[in-house]
């Protein structure tokens, strides 16, 4: 894994730039992996579908026009806790001027399916459920990228399956079969899956911090969110 990344920005840090094509990327990338916590969180809330739509964009445009990052650029500590104290302010002073907005707002857009909630869990509970469930979704994606580009999609689409060691994994017996390996290998095979997994679960949440000694603790915080 890289070195925490102190003599370049992190995702969050070049987004906060808005200067360039590169902090413009770097801020849809923000809104793809966090659209869908504040949209839940906004929908815990109380907000129907179409409003709950409305209101995230909007907030999503404030931050783009009020530069709203570049506080956080200043203050730093965890990303998701700034932008969730952001949004409740955001929701506590502005709703009406959010409603009042068109809806687009010109921030980038990013799709969003109908769901339901069934849950009596919190608003705050929910964001981060979905927070942590974005990012976990997100490095499964670029790990199956890393075995597309080298040919091993096959490979990936089974040994995944035991990526969690959980009730749902295939047996490793069979996974060597179906792979023409031996038990062992398939094993060892696992072993590095996992590490590269977590190698990049940590790149992934270094984006979102400000200091090195916040990744494991974020790390943590991610698998209780989704135990709670």
């Amino acid at each position: 894994m890289p070195d925490f990344p102190t003599t370049r920005l992190s995702l969050v840090l070049a987004a906060a730039e808005q200067s360039n094509a590169q902090s413009g990327d770097a801020f849809a990338a923000l809104c793809r992996i966090y659209w869908q916590p504040l949209y839940m969180f906004i929908r815990r809330r109380g907000y129907r579908h179409e409003e709950a739509q409305d209101l995230t964009q909007s907030f999503i445009a404030q931050i783009l026009e009020k530069k709203v990052l570049r506080q956080f650029q200043r203050e730093r500590g965890r990303f998701r806790s700034f932008l969730l104290a952001s949004l409740k302010n955001f929701l506590t002073n502005e709703w009406d001027a959010a409603q009042a907005q068109k809806r687009g707002g010109g921030a980038p857009q990013v799709p969003i399916s109908q769901i339901e909630l069934y849950d009596d869990d919190t608003p705050e509970k929910i964001f981060e459920k979905q927070w942590a469930l974005a990012l976990l979704q997100r490095v499964f994606a670029q790990l199956q990228d890393e075995f597309r580009r080298e040919g091993h999609s096959d490979r990936f689409a089974l040994l995944s399956s035991c990526l969690l060691g959980d009730e749902s994994s295939l047996p490793y017996g069979q996974v060597a079969r179906q792979l023409h390996m031996s038990e062992g290998a398939v094993k060892v095979a696992i072993h590095r899956l996992r590490r590269r997994f977590h190698e990049m679960l940590r790149e992934e949440i270094c984006m979102t911090v400000a200091e090195e000694r916040d990744i494991s603790d974020e790390i943590r915080y991610l698998l209780s969110a989704l135990q709670t």
